[in-house]
């Protein structure tokens, strides 16, 4: 971290680490992140997803089973395992001795707000593997304020693209975050590649790569009126979704059903474009002519599904737009890190207009271990 005097300049080169719910792999991003004045500009440096090895899946897919002993061995497990990738990065990258600040999202096991939320991978693990300064538990005193700690994501949208009115990230879960004239707002609108990634595996497939299977499948309008039907979605938000939501209660919706995996793939990618276009729908007429929706995360790589939702969006003239594929692929990564640089600086990262919080919140633990 350094300043320019002469202009005020303040410069960060830090490390955001993401490990969504999806289970693709470790998002790690090496950005730059300016500051002037509280105008914030980035520049992703290296950027990189590492799968994770077949040991490790497992054992964050069945985390929610385990007893609470276990379940502390796997926190620190894998906040230890996050430390060895992040000090291969670097010396993959030659970093060394140029990072000032990791911040780690960690994991999702348990989402139970306003009461808990749990991220595996403890920040003094990962502290103590490289020898820097960490920031972890992000959602946590969001939570402990009565919110849902999620969407984490909308402060650094806040920021970093001031111009933009609408955000949609299709993760694991699917979630949105629009600028509206009178209040930030954000939540959770469906699950996501996770469940689409489910119905991939019963064809041996990890994903459904440009939403190929997917389209050549048929709708099953009974079984996604049922989907529709359930309570999530006719609640208002502000909202959170954990991911068993998909995992034990809409995935096994979609296999029970039976039939093509081609047409369960295309059921619950019909299902994600309409929850969308719906979300979208309540919100557009506030955002003056044709607003803009960035869409990041894996299924902006979905062709099928992006262009599902440019069928459903055009009567509500809204403009879809996808960003670098950097952007797209690492947005989260790279919102860590801000976040973490926001923790720093002892300022809020969390905003209680999307959460429901009591209050706009500094959020995040710091642990030191270098010497």
């Amino acid at each position: 971290m350094g300043i320019s005097h002469k202009k005020l300049i303040m410069v960060y080169r830090v490390i955001g680490i993401m490990s969504g719910s999806s289970l693709d792999g470790l998002d790690i991003a090496y950005i730059q992140f300016t500051e002037q004045a509280k105008q914030w500009k980035f520049e992703i440096l290296k950027a990189e997803c590492r799968p994770f090895p077949d040991e490790w899946k497992p054992r964050l897919r069945d985390a929610v089973s385990l007893n609470a002993r276990d379940h502390a061995l796997l926190d620190h497990d894998f906040g230890h395992y996050i430390g060895q990738e992040v000090n291969r990065f670097i010396e993959a990258h030659e970093l060394q001795y140029s990072v000032a600040l990791i911040a780690s999202h960690g994991h999702t096991t348990f989402h139970l707000p306003p009461r808990a939320t749990v991220q595996v991978g403890h920040g003094a693990a990962i502290a103590a593997v490289t020898g820097l300064p960490v920031v972890s538990e992000l959602r946590a005193v969001d939570v402990a304020l009565g919110g849902q700690g999620a969407p984490i994501v909308p402060m650094g949208e806040r920021l970093l693209w001031k111009e933009v009115p609408m955000f949609l990230n299709l993760g694991g879960i699917a979630n949105i975050s629009i600028r509206t004239p009178g209040a930030y707002i954000a939540y959770d609108i469906c699950p996501a590649n996770r469940v689409l990634n489910m119905l991939s595996a019963k064809a041996g497939r990890e994903f459904d790569e440009g939403g190929r299977m997917a389209s050549a499948g048929a709708v099953n309008e009974t079984l996604l009126a049922a989907i529709e039907a359930l309570p999530y979605y006719h609640q208002p938000y502000p909202k959170s979704l954990a991911n068993d939501f998909g995992t034990d209660v809409v995935y096994p919706m979609l296999d029970a059903a039976g039939g093509r995996t081609e047409d369960l793939l295309r059921t619950f990618t019909e299902h994600i474009a309409r929850q969308v276009s719906a979300a979208v729908e309540q919100h557009a007429h506030e955002l003056g002519d044709s607003p803009s929706l960035m869409v990041t995360g894996g299924g902006a790589f979905n062709t099928f599904l992006t262009d599902r939702l440019r069928d459903l969006l055009a009567p509500l003239r809204v403009r879809l737009e996808l960003p670098d594929a950097d952007i797209i692929q690492y947005k989260e990564a790279l919102i860590m890190g801000l976040l973490g640089v926001l923790r720093w600086r002892d300022e809020p990262t969390t905003l209680a207009s999307v959460t429901g919080a009591s209050r706009d919140a500094i959020g995040g633990a710091i642990w030191n271990a270098g010497s």
